[in-house]
């Protein structure tokens, strides 16, 4: 694809024995790319990041705060995030934009204010530590904090697929369409809706709310595919196609490896612990094939986060928790969620395959035949933090308990 402005070079017919094209090229900066870079905030690529507190912030001119932005492998051109400071007893600028903005808050509390252009009234609702809100699709909105201290929220956007294929940024930020299917500017539109429906295309728990108050501490419903114990619920939020879910595992416990293609990304909101991702070409078992210096390792604490399936995709991953209280997690995934990574025509047949043991055609390695370095590992990783594993011992025997013995949680 030609890109704006780009410098091209002149034709050269290939001779009989030779094949057209330069053969190797270096990835080209998106659309995408060369906006953020104009934005002269820092930018954070790399797998994971311990901690986003620790990153560095900058001066950001368009939203009146310091930022940086965060690109994280395998989710380049899928969907882009970002880290804010809304100034002590200040606010963002006002703004507006044709992509989806979600907000979870670090640190700080405040207001959020939204309006549209036909309907300047204005909706506003509070917000503290552990809040996940939504803007909705080109709404105008203003953050203030309410506090002498500086706020921090992450936001997760679709920033990258609007700016890559309309490649005007002046156009994104000022066109003047309200979509009033998206924000009907009702008195209730930011209230909090606690009910629980499965969702339509999988059948999983999700909940129809534009704001969570504390995702920290709201209630998770039993989902038990990742691990024993495992609770999990998907936020839709603003009629917003951004994919997302809170998940938590239970303590002493870790989920059973996986993969799937990239785009998600998992933010440790409460506990602590660690991830493992390798690109399934390593195999099922990568320590003890000798591989396990090519197995990448992220640590993190609240607030930081890994890329599960970076690069381009298709790596197996494996989350754990080393914390008391467990391990919950905020999980983007952005546009493309599960039920429309894998393709096919409308209508067509497919699987929860991520859920699925690879000996009954998944894409999940069971306790049985995972590398046993793994078990070794956690329960040293455990024993380091003063705690024992919450792993029955038959897991790593057989895939269901004997007789007589239930499975951790009463599941």
């Amino acid at each position: 694809m030609v890109m704006l402005n780009e410098e091209l070079f002149e034709w050269r017919e290939p001779g009989p024995r030779e094949k057209a094209g330069f053969g190797k090229w270096k990835n080209p900066k998106s659309p995408y790319d060369l906006f953020i870079e104009s934005q002269g905030i820092p930018i954070h690529r790399d797998i994971g990041v311990h901690k986003i507190q620790n990153l560095p912030l900058a001066p950001w001119k368009r939203l009146g705060g310091r930022g940086t932005a965060i690109q994280l492998l395998g989710s380049e051109h899928l969907w882009g995030m970002y880290v804010v400071e809304v100034p002590g007893r200040g606010a963002l600028n006002p703004e507006r934009h044709l992509y989806e903005e979600i907000y979870y808050v670090v640190e700080g509390r405040g207001t959020t204010e939204v309006w549209q252009e036909s309907r300047p009234k204005k909706q506003t609702f509070e917000w503290g530590p552990g809040s996940l809100f939504a803007i909705p699709l080109n709404a105008w909105h203003r953050v203030v904090n309410a506090t002498s201290s500086p706020a921090l929220l992450l936001a997760g956007t679709t920033a990258p697929n609007v700016i890559n294929l309309i490649r005007d940024a002046e156009f994104m930020m000022n066109c003047p369409y309200d979509f009033l299917k998206r924000f009907d500017a009702s008195d209730d539109y930011f209230k909090p809706v606690e009910d629980i429906y499965a969702d339509p295309v999988r059948g999983l728990a999700m909940r129809q709310t534009n704001i969570i108050p504390d995702i920290l501490t709201c209630e998770l419903p039993r989902d038990n595919r990742r691990s024993f114990s495992y609770r999990r619920v998907e936020p839709h939020m603003a009629w917003a196609n951004f994919y997302m879910k809170i998940a938590q595992y239970a303590t002493g416990q870790y989920s059973k490896a996986h993969k799937h293609s990239s785009g998600a990304i998992l933010v440790c909101i409460k506990g602590k612990g660690y991830s493992y991702t390798w690109p399934d070409r390593l195999g099922m078992r990568p320590w003890e094939a000798g591989l396990g210096d090519q197995v990448k390792k992220q640590t993190y604490e609240p607030v930081g986060m890994i890329s599960a399936a970076p690069m381009r995709g298709d790596w197996f991953h494996q989350h754990f928790g080393t914390h008391p209280d467990g391990l919950r997690l905020l999980v983007f995934d952005g546009p493309y969620g599960p039920g429309f990574r894998h393709g096919g025509a409308p209508g067509d047949e497919t699987k929860d395959g991520g859920a699925i043991d690879t000996r009954d055609g998944g894409r999940a390695i069971s306790y049985v035949d995972e590398d046993p370095q793994i078990r070794k590992a956690y329960q040293a990783a455990l024993a380091a933090e003063g705690m024992t594993t919450g792993m029955p011992v038959w897991a790593y025997q057989q895939r269901t308990p004997p007789a007589g013995e239930a499975q951790p949680g009463g599941v």
